[in-house]
């Protein structure tokens, strides 16, 4: 779930202008968490202005709620890999600390993390998750929670720009009641914890890596000319378009071997191309490799085997 432009903190925590459902979900059961926190938030950014939520409300704001996040980790620390199409479901646990006032058990409590690119106080984009995380209580002022952030590339929850570094953050709503449906919601009445930034894996444009090593098969002293192209997501278009200028090696797997080793290393042209040319020795497979980079994440391709007469 993408919030783009319309973010602002007020008050000491996160608040929406708009927070946008996607119509794929709109009818989801779990639609009702994200339009809770909508309106909680919405209501927030239009609070006094504040630079901390007071522990009582003041006429136009929620009050602070007495929680804490702590052990947040996104995807287990692993980068966060997104193509074109299909959605990414991202685990987050966390630690959620509260105070002896707080009933997180109650049905209208609800809490889950989400990531945002940019500053904390103007993120340039959020990602939440569909529904509220699931805690499990492991005393009487702590639980152990687990959540999603979901990614829909292919309904503009991304752009190409937000490739690479993310923060993340927790965030716990007590509704105590109140209903954000309804026109007599007392946004005073509810509570509003929120915690950023926590240390989040890159979310990085899918790549791809493909090979082909010709002409198969091929006499021995013979010219063995390799080619292939490093593509990766564009989240704009919904396609795979080239890297350009990337090193990418070149690797050779003898017959019988058992691991791969590097020929040579080249660049991929400006449309994400690659061609080089090798002398036929042996029967072997050949591959290209790339390392990955803070926005694309590493790939192999596929092997090509060449038989040598």
């Amino acid at each position: 779930m993408r919030i783009r432009a319309t973010v602002a903190a007020v008050s000491g925590a996160l608040a929406l202008s708009a927070f946008v459902v996607p119509a794929a979900h709109a009818a989801d059961s779990a639609s009702s968490y994200r339009a809770d926190v909508a309106k909680v938030l919405e209501a927030a950014h239009s609070a006094s202005g504040r630079t901390a939520f007071s522990a009582t409300a003041a006429d136009d704001e929620p009050y602070a709620l007495d929680v804490t996040f702590s052990n947040l980790k996104v995807n287990s620390g692993k980068a966060i890999a997104v193509g074109t199409t299909n959605h990414v479901a991202v685990p987050v646990t966390y630690t959620l600390t509260h105070g002896a006032d707080v009933d997180i058990t109650a049905a209208d409590f609800q809490t889950g993390p989400y990531i945002y690119k940019g500053a904390f106080s103007d993120p340039d984009n959020v990602l939440f998750g569909v529904d509220a995380a699931k805690c499990t209580v492991t005393s009487s002022t702590a639980a152990s929670c687990k959540g999603n952030i979901d990614i829909y590339p292919a309904e503009g929850d991304l752009i190409n720009s937000d490739a690479g570094a993310w923060k993340a953050a927790g965030l716990a709503i007590a509704l105590n009641g109140q209903d954000p449906s309804s026109s007599s919601f007392d946004i005073t009445k509810v509570g509003v914890a929120d915690k950023g930034g926590f240390t989040s894996p890159n979310v990085q444009r899918y790549s791809k890596l493909t090979v082909n090593a010709a002409p198969e098969p091929v006499k021995k002293g013979k010219t063995i000319t390799v080619t292939g192209a490093l593509t990766r997501a564009n989240w704009e278009t919904g396609k795979y378009a080239g890297y350009g200028t990337q090193s990418v090696k070149l690797q050779f797997k003898k017959k019988g071997a058992t691991a791969y080793t590097t020929v040579k290393t080249i660049k991929t042209s400006s449309t994400g191309a690659l061609k080089t040319t090798v002398t036929a020795s042996v029967d072997g497979t050949f591959r290209y490799s790339f390392a990955g980079t803070s926005t694309t994440p590493a790939v192999n391709a596929t092997g090509d085997y060449v038989d040598v007469q």
